[in-house]
């Protein structure tokens, strides 16, 4: 809906309160603040944590950025706030972030119980088993015959995944919880644990960057789904649908080959459906949204697409080496698709 339209509506009753009162407010703390706020993790490689310098890098950490280019056109204009699993839903209804990308699984209580809107998926991962090479166990059904401690995450799906793996095959299995990936890891190196749980892309991650890749074994299969994504406070669904159409924004830019390399040869396009994109002319793109027309147009800019947000962090080329998969594009067979910009 136009934002001026909507306030006309407002002002003549046509709307209920609900939308007046709630639209809108988070997209101005971070247009007055000249920020936004991003609450992420920053332990776990590929996808948030810290550089040398002490810059925050990685999958979501660029998802972040996408958002504050949209909003405000400087990617940078942002302040990350790291946040264990534990803190997310304290932290979004304080009002201590403006949102959060950081590996979160959308589920049912969490979509009611934190009082958080989910954006789209942003990344389709599914749980998994890492162990050492040296336990000598090549599936998960082999390891559930055996008697073991297992490191997981406290306060996370993964806790509660494994938890019902364990009681549905009547594994003897001791449960050890830590607050973030780092401990969990650090317990399982040293010892402590015989195996860790967590998402395959965090097991993925941790195995190559560990001491000793080849050490550590990934074994086949995934005992959940989970579907990751930005998540932002119910109570602003204007900021929420800023969220869902970056995001969707960046999966279309990729459909129509758009980078941010190749931009400027699509600014004075012919194809109705780049204009509208992109916001060129008279497209009418951002001021659904309360935010700039040609708001893609920064985000691509100083982002890229989806697909080279994923490749600079998590492709091929890089110590991960992660297939695009299930976040390919649709027409790629993968399950990456955008609603249309019309």
């Amino acid at each position: 809906m136009n934002r001026l339209f909507q306030m006309l509506l407002c002002l003549l009753g046509l709307v209920g309160p609900s939308l007046a009162q709630n639209d809108g407010a988070i997209l101005r703390r971070i247009q007055e603040r000249g920020k936004l706020i991003c609450g992420v993790n920053t332990v776990l490689p590929g996808f948030g944590t810290q550089n040398d310098a002490g810059d925050y890098i990685g999958f979501d950490t660029d998802i972040c950025r996408a958002v504050a280019a949209a909003i405000l056109g400087d990617a940078n204009a942002i302040i990350f706030r790291p946040l264990t699993g534990a803190e997310r839903p304290t932290a979004l209804s304080s009002g201590e972030v403006d949102m959060i990308s950081r590996n979160t699984t959308w589920t049912l209580s969490r979509d009611t119980e934190w009082g958080a809107t989910f954006g789209p998926t942003t990344f389709y991962d599914g749980q998994g088993i890492m162990v050492m090479v040296d336990f000598g166990v090549s599936s998960i059904d082999k390891l559930t015959e055996e008697s073991i401690t297992i490191c997981a995450n406290a306060g996370s799906t993964t806790e509660l995944n494994i938890t019902d793996l364990i009681e549905s095959t009547g594994a003897a299995w001791t449960l050890n919880t830590f607050p973030d990936t780092d401990a969990g890891m650090d317990a399982y190196q040293a010892g402590a644990c015989d195996a860790i749980t967590s998402d395959l892309s965090a097991l993925i991650s941790r195995k190559a960057t560990s001491a000793d890749p080849a050490a550590h074994v990934i074994l086949p299969g995934a005992i959940s789904k989970e579907p990751l994504g930005p998540v932002s406070p119910q109570n602003d669904a204007n900021f929420a649908d800023i969220i869902r159409w970056v995001v969707w924004g960046l999966l279309t830019a990729e459909e129509f080959g758009i980078d941010s390399m190749n931009i400027g040869d699509f600014m004075d396009t012919d194809d109705a459906g780049i204009g509208r994109l992109l916001g060129l002319g008279d497209n009418v793109a951002g001021d659904y949204l309360g935010i700039n027309d040609q708001f893609m147009v920064d985000v691509i800019t100083q982002l890229g697409n989806y697909g080279e947000i994923f490749d600079r962090n998590l492709g091929p080329d890089t110590i991960f080496g992660l297939e695009r998969g299930f976040n390919d594009l649709w027409m790629n067979g993968g399950l990456m698709y955008a609603a249309p910009f019309r």
